[in-house]
Formats: C-alpha cells, structure tokens, sequence
C-alpha cells in the first residue's frame, strides 16, 4: 500500500532539509516530497495544487483563503562588490549608502541578476540574507542592513485543503516530536 504525498514548495533562500529530516524520523502518513518554487510564483503554485503547502515569502497578495504559520524573519542585507568601501563596515544603515547607486529589484526573482551587476562595481542590491547567500560569489559581500524592515517566511496553505497530514507537518516544523502535545 502506498503512502500519499504532501508537496511542499519552498522559495529561493529557504532550506527545507531541517524539516525533511524530521518528517522522516517518525512514522508518518504520507511522504513529503520538496519541490522549489519561484519567489513570483509562491502563490500561483499553490493556488493552482502543484504543491499542497509552501514555504512562502510574506506579504501575500492571495484573494484565496489560506492559513498563514510565519516562522522566521529574514535579515535584510546589501550585497555590493567585494572591492567596495563599504565592505569595511560591519553594518550599513541608509546614511552609508547616499553615495552609491541602488540596483532595484525589476523582479522578485532577479536576485542573481542583480548580484552579477553588483559584481561590476556598480552599486549595491537590497535583499534578504538567505538570497545573498544562495546566489553569493566570490567577487561580492554582503552587510546587514540595520534601518531596513526583515522579511517574514510563513508556512502556507489553502484553508480547504486544511487536514491531519499538514497539520502533522506544522507540528514538525514548529518543532513538535511525537511526545510532545499541541499545547
């Protein structure tokens, strides 16, 4: 007899292995399955049944009913090249960065684009630490950005498709063992 499958998305930056880990040290009913899903799309792939839960960036923008767990902040970073001034500063704050040109975000899945033009010498990206991360290369850093507003990342699913196997998975990703209570 086989098991069903919970998908679960996870956007770029998120590293889902923690939670994928734990699932499999019980006796669960149903296999998990990860699947990446783009930044742009976290709410389409959801809404549209290619994953039945998603690691999402917020804010959300879903006209959907979904539950919403959030989980964690992320710190905002600025990534600039690695021969910059900057790089000798701990932190930055906005008063660091009137000198420099901002590289804007055209999308929210153009973080990688954005480092390679960083890479050149030419100005700084804003993103969240876990995309610096991801995408880091050699010839860029990265410093927090001390005045900048975290993102959040939540747990998300339709509130129809609410069951016992998400909630299982919810209670293993918010830390629960099979001793422990919901409480």
């Amino acid at each position: 007899m086989s098991h069903p499958v919970l998908r679960v998305g996870f956007v770029p930056g998120v590293e889902p292995d923690r939670f994928l880990r734990r699932w499999r040290t019980g006796r669960r009913p149903a296999r998990l399955e990860l699947l990446p899903v783009a930044w742009s799309r976290q709410e389409e792939a959801l809404v549209g049944g290619e994953v039945d839960m998603v690691f999402a960036r917020l804010p959300l923008n879903s006209p959907e009913p979904l539950h919403v767990v959030p989980l964690w902040e992320e710190r905002p970073v600025v990534v600039v090249a690695r021969d910059n001034v900057l790089t000798v500063l701990d932190d930055l704050g906005a008063d660091d960065l009137t000198e420099e040109v901002e590289i804007p975000a055209q999308s929210l899945d153009d973080a990688a684009d954005r480092i390679a033009v960083v890479a050149t010498g030419v100005g700084y990206a804003p993103m969240p630490m876990s995309l610096a991360r991801l995408h880091h290369r050699k010839d860029t850093e990265h410093r927090v950005l001390r005045d900048a507003k975290p993102t959040r990342v939540a747990l998300v699913w339709p509130r129809e498709a609410d069951d016992p196997i998400r909630q299982e998975f919810v209670g293993v990703v918010r830390g629960r063992t099979a001793r422990s209570s919901r409480s």
